[in-house]
């Protein structure tokens, strides 16, 4: 069946048919057209198109339906009313009654993110919650912190991880401003012009939990800015997971040496029996870019389209369901990863000490002493340089030898040769301190169980 046809003489070819049909992947809205359409015929009966009698029979078969596979109905919202008739006859024909198509599904699609948005913010504040979990396991471990791919200056392992933390955060803040302005009834905008049905658009949006209803009847026909956010959302989350599967990818290697992951996240090679890859984080580093060519198919889709509704916002569909689908999968395994990951402490705190990631401390301490910046770090340089040519690690250096190489140095900054020593600088909020990365992570902590609230 049709939702139209009375202007035509015959009907759409095999072709068109096949080339049109959207019932393969929008069947995943049934549980939200079911819902819509049902708190539409209740508006129905508030204005006289349904008699109570006629809403409750039309309301309780609409709750019967269910997706049979092999259907070669349109799209969902055929198969809904279809389905509709089969038990209630010629009373399904009343559901459209003053509802466009264009509208339902822009309902449909806010229903089902709004529902998919919750699903994702309860992922993520799971990985969230491991990556605490994994700083509080290590709390006093000493990495260093890259910059170029180089040791720069020693950091602790709390602190590195929070850095994620506070990325994820702000993806959970997306997510919340995306769900806000998906949470907005479109009905009784018809197909662009508004219902001619005195509809109460504030009753049917309190009937859907919606906090309030679109201002624009032609602008909720173009729109799909909501999908959108949602799309750019789960890429900039994809990023972010992506930049972590890089690190531990790095951190995990036999070259570093910091991590050890899982069996349950590794797998193994067909020829090389030592082989233990990090196929878990690779995938998940390759599949950010499925999300990635979601979003640039959808603004591509979008670009360029003339007021108000066209066919080709029915492909906005696919690159959402993507964008949704393989940002669940990474959430779940990422966390899988983060909660069976050990670090091995001893290993990066030695690549800490044997490189020079306290010459920033040391320079920054004859600052403090009176010797100008610029001065100190010339100082702390050439320090470094003959170390390097001598083959002289930081713990080398005695204090006598320290105050020799140049008399700015004072016998107690030899003690800022060990990397954790030079942290206690750093408590201003933010830094590595480790009385601030401690507090830090108590409130990172206690945002978490905010946010899941």
């Amino acid at each position: 069946m049709k939702l139209w046809g009375g202007r035509f003489e015959s009907g759409p070819s095999e072709v068109f048919e096949r080339f049109s049909g959207s019932l393969h992947f929008d069947k995943r809205l049934l549980d939200a057209d079911i819902r819509g359409s049902q708190a539409f015929a209740r508006a129905l009966e508030r204005v006289g198109i349904l008699t109570a009698t006629e809403c409750e029979e039309m309301t309780a078969a609409l709750g019967r339906i269910q997706f049979e596979e092999g259907a070669d109905d349109e799209d969902i919202h055929t198969y809904v009313i279809r389905k509709l008739k089969e038990q209630v006859g010629g009373l399904a024909d009343r559901i459209h009654t003053g509802r466009s198509r264009n509208e339902q599904v822009s309902l449909d699609t806010r229903l089902w993110l709004r529902d998919e948005i919750e699903a994702t913010r309860a992922r993520l504040h799971a990985v969230m919650a491991a990556l605490v979990a994994l700083a509080r396991k290590y709390p006093d471990a000493v990495i260093p912190g890259y910059t170029h791919l180089r040791r720069a200056q020693a950091v602790l392992w709390p602190h590195y991880l929070l850095a994620y933390f506070e990325m994820l955060a702000r993806d959970d803040e997306r997510f919340v401003e995306a769900r806000r302005r998906v949470n907005l009834l479109p009905l009784g905008s018809g197909a662009l012009a508004g219902s001619g049905f005195p509809f109460d658009r504030e009753a049917m949006a309190r009937d859907l939990g919606f906090a309030g209803i679109t201002r624009n009847s032609m602008d909720v026909s173009a729109d799909r800015d909501f999908a959108l956010d949602f799309v750019y959302a789960a890429s900039t989350t994809m990023l972010h997971l992506s930049r972590l599967a890089e690190d531990w990818i790095l951190y995990s290697s036999e070259e570093f040496g910091w991590l050890e992951l899982a069996d349950g996240v590794t797998s193994g090679s067909s020829l090389m029996p030592q082989k233990k890859n990090p196929d878990s984080l690779e995938l998940l580093r390759g599949k950010s870019g499925r999300v990635f060519g979601a979003l640039a198919s959808l603004y591509v889709t979008l670009k360029g389209l003339p007021m108000t509704y066209n066919r080709d916002m029915q492909e906005d569909k696919e690159p959402l369901f993507e964008a949704a689908d393989q940002l669940g999968m990474s959430l779940e395994m990422i966390r899988v990863v983060i909660e069976t990951t050990s670090l091995r402490p001893d290993r990066p705190a030695q690549a800490a000490e044997e490189s020079w990631v306290v010459a920033t401390d040391l320079a920054e301490a004859l600052a403090r002493a009176g010797t100008p910046f610029h001065r100190a770090h010339q100082i702390a340089g050439k320090l470094v340089l003959e170390s390097v040519k001598s083959g002289r690690r930081p713990a080398d250096w005695t204090a006598e030898e320290l105050v020799a190489f140049a008399p700015e140095f004072r016998p107690e900054m030899v003690e800022l040769m060990k990397p954790r020593v030079g942290m206690k600088s750093r408590e201003l909020p933010g830094g590595t301190g480790p009385e601030t990365v401690a507090r830090a992570l108590d409130e990172a902590a206690g945002r978490l169980a905010q946010m899941s609230k």
